[in-house]
């Protein structure tokens, strides 16, 4: 059993070494070894194709005799027209972009007994490392794919269109010869008016923003026999694996869309009016730009004077107060071709979702409502009346400011004192006791530009709902204290009560307080009676020595109107 063993491994050697000693069976066909197969093979070569391949030509003892790498350029040529060596014809049909081979062609497929010249000896057999980098056909048009589609799509790209996009430029081997993408900044162009090489026009149509899709484009359709002399070379395939950003028309206005109105809508702007607004603004991909709710407060302006965009102008034209509404702006009437820098690019459409908070007119005045009147109402409210009220304060918006139920008490005021703003000080005259009334009051009426901080933002329409609590009458306009019986005819001698002929403070005040005690004097109510009686003390003391004499002693009947007896 050994023995047969080892008589076999003999024999295997003697074989082997037979096999080495023997000369190379000649070829019939050729003979092709694959090298390097790509995972995805789109396209395979066939009759007909041109195609663009780099190569060695070697001897079988691996001498080279031609390169088209030395060269440094492509060997581009139509397969299966006899332009080639027929074992190269026939060796090209069915390869794939990037598959890589080495071809072994007999004579009588290559250069046969006549060989070429010095470098192809006769009956040669001629070895080829072949790369395919690109294949097409004459009769080729644009091929799209689209790998991304946004939902939804309310428009597409057509001839005339101006469009922004993003792009990935290759040959059909993968070779990146550019890229908007590295630059930062997208190409912007019209479409299908011969801006863009012929396969761009038409591969750009029919998309949606926000689309992705990759354009396939034989050279008739991009730089031709010649490339563009630098990165891509003569009769190449291009791809362009391209996202679009943008995308307006000239004849564009802007475009109102997810409108969502109140169903209580009294008023609308119209050009002139003040607006308060939140908006959040962004590029037509959705790129975000910039927020007013960012800031925590809204953009005030006037609309339809210039102090905004165009676009955003007219968008403001007739909303309602808790409106909301987008808004899409095409360049031209937005920021233009040059946009503002950094945030927004040139020929950029822009989109404002907006939320308008309040608006008023600067000829406005405020506006009451009677929302409840008692049926009787023997007196109603007048300037220097001391009254007691409750209210509820908001916003146009509905945001509350402030509320008098919150602390359990009534707001007090004398009317026309310029204790409250102008429009609240109007809302409250001529009111009854038990009246309620809704004011709507401009900021010009209110708390102006300013506003009150922390409180009520600058520039807003305050809102007030209003209760009349209480009524005290106030005196005759420029009288601070009156008397409700005849006058003393010997008031000074009353006053002076220690007879040094001369009223201290003291004297003075305890004389008026007496009166008022016992009915028969009046002082303005609202005000401190303190501060009210040293009034009064100082406008008789005419000297400023700090007492009242007879001399100086008159009362308010007899000289020129001021607070005092």
């Amino acid at each position: 059993m050994i023995q047969c063993l080892h008589a076999m491994l003999f024999l295997s050697v003697l074989v082997a070494f037979a096999a080495c000693d023997a000369p190379p069976v000649p070829l019939d066909d050729i003979l092709i070894e694959k090298t390097f197969v790509p995972e995805q093979c789109v396209r395979a070569v066939k009759v007909g194709d041109y195609v663009r391949y780099h190569y060695n030509g070697m001897f079988p003892d691996g001498k080279k005799f031609d390169s088209s790498y030395d060269r440094g350029t492509t060997y581009n040529v139509f397969v299966g027209k006899k332009q080639l060596i027929a074992g190269m014809d026939k060796a090209l049909v069915g390869l794939c972009v990037n598959e890589r081979v080495l071809v072994k062609i007999p004579p009588h497929l290559a250069y046969g007994k006549q060989g070429y010249g010095e470098i192809i000896p006769a009956d040669a057999i001629l070895h080829f490392d072949v790369l395919l980098l690109d294949v097409w056909n004459p009769e080729d048009g644009v091929q799209i794919k689209t790998y991304h589609t946004p939902s939804p799509c309310s428009r597409k790209v057509e001839v005339s269109d101006y469009i922004r996009y993003h792009y990935n430029g290759t040959l059909l081997d993968g070779t990146l010869f550019d890229s908007s993408h590295t630059r930062m900044r997208t190409y912007d162009t019209y479409v299908g008016i011969g801006w863009l090489i012929a396969g761009m026009d038409q591969g750009l149509l029919g998309m949606c923003v926000g689309e992705k899709r990759i354009i396939t484009m034989p050279p008739s359709l991009g730089y031709g026999e010649n490339g563009d002399g630098s990165d891509i070379p003569g009769q190449a395939s291009l791809v362009f694996d391209v996202v679009l950003l943008d995308l307006h028309n000239p004849k564009d206005g802007i475009t109102v869309t997810n409108q969502v109105v109140p169903e209580s809508c009294t008023r609308k702007t119209v050009t002139g009016d003040f607006v308060r607004y939140h908006y959040n603004g962004s590029l037509l991909d959705g790129t975000f730009f910039d927020s007013s709710y960012s800031r925590n407060h809204t953009y005030d302006t006037y609309v339809g004077k210039g102090y905004v965009i165009a676009g955003m102008d007219e968008g403001l034209i007739g909303v309602c107060v808790g409106e909301k509404r987008t808004v899409i702006i095409p360049p031209h009437l937005g920021y233009g071709e040059e946009g503002t820098g950094s945030k927004i690019p040139g020929s950029a459409v822009l989109v404002f979702d907006i939320d308008i908070i309040d608006f008023h007119n600067p000829t406005d005045n405020a506006v009451m409502t009677t929302v409840h009147k008692p049926e009787e109402c023997d007196k109603q409210t007048k300037k220097g009346d001391f009254i007691k009220y409750h209210y509820n304060a908001s916003l146009m918006d509905g945001t509350s400011i402030d509320s008098t139920h919150n602390y359990g008490k009534t707001y007090n005021i004398v009317l026309g004192a310029n204790q409250v703003v102008p429009g609240m000080e109007d809302g409250l005259m001529e009111m009854c006791v038990g009246e309620k009334r809704h004011l709507v009051i401009p900021p010009h009426l209110g708390y102006g530009e300013r506003g009150v901080a922390d409180e009520v933002p600058g520039s807003a329409v305050l809102v007030f709902d209003i209760e009349l609590v209480e009524l005290e009458e106030g005196l005759p306009e420029g009288y601070m204290f009156i008397w409700n019986d005849d006058v003393s005819p010997d008031l000074f001698t009353e006053m002076d009560t220690d007879k040094n002929a001369e009223v201290e403070p003291s004297e003075f005040t305890d004389y008026i307080m007496r009166q008022v005690s016992e009915g028969k004097g009046r002082l303005a109510p609202g005000f401190d009676p303190n501060r009210i009686i040293d009034n009064m003390f100082s406008n008789q003391d005419r000297d400023g020595d700090g007492k009242i004499t007879e001399a100086e002693f008159r009362l308010k009947a007899d000289e020129a109107p001021h607070d005092e007896l």
